[in-house]
Order: C-alpha cells, then structure tokens, then sequence
C-alpha cells in the first residue's frame, strides 16, 4: 500500500509539471471508449480507445482492439497501435515498462525494445533505476538493463530516493542497501519505509526513525508513528495517546492527544481529545479550540469541520468563511 502510494505521489508530481502548458485529463464515456478532455470539460482528443492512461513526459498509454500504443497531446500517434502488449505503463525518465506473455520489459519513446522482455515483475524508472522481480528475487537495473543491484532480496521498494538508498527484504528482515548494492543500513527491522530525510521503522512491535548512516534518532519505542516527518514533526503514539517529536527525538509536543494528524502548509495540525477536535501548532497551542465534532486539514488556507451535524469551513483563526450554518 505505501508502494502504491509513493507511486501515486511521483505521478502526480510528473503531471503537474507536464501538464502546465495543456492540461488534459482521460475520461470514460458512456459507451465505455476513453478520450480527452481540456480543463474546460471540452473534448480535445475523440472517445475512441478501449483504455488510456493520462500523460506523462508527454505521452499517454493508449489500448484499442487489443493493440497498445501511446499518443500525444495532439492525439498524434507517436508509438503505432501495433503492438501485443498485455499491458503498457507510462513514461518515466525516457522509458516505459511492458508485459507480454507474463514477462516485463521496457520500450524507449520511439518503440524500441531497450531492456528484454523477461522479468516477472517490473517498476518505474526514478533516479536512474527501476526496480524488477525474476524467479521470486528482486533487484535493479540501470537504464540500459545492467544489474546495480542484485535480484537476491525477497521484496524490495520500488525505487531509490534523492537519498540513494533503497528498502530491501531478505529472510523477513528489512534494511537499505544503496546505489552501488552496499548494505549500509542493517536488514534487522520487521518494517522499514522510504526515506524522506528520515526513515520510519519497526523492530519488537516498536516503531522509531532512523536516518541514512542508520542511527536511530529517534528511539524506537513507540506504538505507532506517522510515515513521515511534515513541516518538521512526526505524530506518535504511546499508551494510546498522540503527541508529536521532531527529527532529533524530541517529544515537543505531549503526548495528549486521542488522534492526531500531519502538520500542513499552514502549520496547522487538527487533534482530537474527548471526542472533540480543534487545531493546534507547532508549539503545541491550541490555536482553534477543540469543539468541532469533527475536522478536516487545511488546505489553502480552509479546513472542512463538523459541528452539531453542520458542515461547513473555518480559516485559520477558526472562523467560518464558507458554508456557514
């Protein structure tokens, strides 16, 4: 699930930035054909394919009559629907995965089959590397299909962050290897997740945080922990009660709380004591008075909140600005 997630918020970094100069968006019509829409609702390219992915690094995956191709923003197609591709993913860092015959391999933006059809499994390419699964072992490969790291480990993330470091399973252990296959982090944690600046991870049903030398700065003794650290803090929880450390270990804000969620933006964070929610900041004031029956992050400046079965939006000063009852 978090796999799927960092993927998720990869793409929609990569849409953001392509789509800039023309925003188009797939959409299923009622006869169940996909085509494009413009932000305006208008049709740009015509409900004609039996799937299409949306673009990235300018070009969308599209199916038709069991042949797999891919289009530009033009509708032009730059990759003809000719091939018998089970399965054609999008664009990233000039290739793109595809799957024949159970096997996965990758094409470059003219077609070419740049890295053999033959492994059971396959992932994007991030920071040079992708992620691929033969005969149950994981490892990866660079661009040109060399083995960086070998297909030893049981499971292992589906790419490398900024940090260099990548997540690797063997033997039910977790630990980080990075760019050149070193293990520089031990495999001995039951979970492990991505690094940001900081990685979470489990040991003896503990969670904590370590970072890229495999230092636990932050002592793995709590019940849970959020996946990672937001505008400087990370929520924790002991004995059924959240609060919030920052990336030293620090508890800077108590360990109070029935729920809690991830700092925003705004430096706000919604928290939840005897069955009420409010909002709270950096140093732990509580800046909107727990009241609300319910309470959304902010976003662009407006949290969604519920109070006495009415729903409407307060700012950041707890003032109703929209939808007020």
């Amino acid at each position: 699930m978090r796999t799927q997630l960092f993927i998720v918020l990869i793409a929609f970094m990569l849409i953001g930035n392509c789509c800039k100069a023309q925003y188009l968006e797939p959409k299923k019509d009622s006869n169940g054909k996909y085509g494009f829409i413009d932000e305006n609702g208008n049709e740009v390219i015509p409900f004609k394919y039996d799937y299409a992915s949306g673009f990235y690094e300018g070009l969308s995956a599209v199916h038709l009559n069991g042949k797999c191709g891919y289009i530009d923003k033009t509708g032009k197609e730059v990759i003809p629907l000719s091939h018998d591709y089970d399965l054609a993913g999008s664009f990233y860092e000039g290739l793109a995965y595809v799957k024949l015959n159970d096997k996965w391999g990758y094409i470059d933006k003219t077609g070419k089959k740049i890295i053999p059809l033959k492994y059971d499994e396959a992932g994007i390419f991030v920071h040079g590397s992708a992620r691929v699964a033969l005969n149950s072992k994981c490892g990866y490969i660079d661009k040109t299909g060399k083995v960086i790291i070998p297909l030893k480990y049981d499971d292992a993330g589906d790419f490398f962050f900024s940090g260099g470091l990548a997540r690797v399973k063997l033997n039910n252990k977790w630990g980080y290897v990075n760019e050149t296959g070193a293990e520089v982090i031990p495999l001995k944690y039951d979970e492990a997740d991505y690094f940001g600046e900081l990685a979470r991870v489990k040991l003896n049903n503990k969670w904590g945080y370590v970072d890229e030398t495999g230092v636990e700065v932050v002592p793995l003794k709590y019940d849970d922990a959020g996946d990672f650290f937001y505008e400087g803090l990370a929520r924790v929880k002991l004995n059924d009660k959240w609060g919030y450390t920052d990336k030293t270990g620090a508890e800077v804000i108590p360990l109070k709380y029935d729920k809690a969620g991830n700092f925003t933006e705004e430096e706000l964070a919604r928290v939840k004591l005897n069955y009420k929610w409010g909002y709270i900041d950096k140093t732990g004031v509580e800046v909107i008075p727990l009241k609300y029956d319910d309470a959304g992050d902010f976003d662009e400046g407006l949290a969604e909140v519920l109070l006495y079965g009415e729903s409407f939006y307060i700012d950041k000063t707890g003032k109703c600005v929209k939808d007020c009852p």
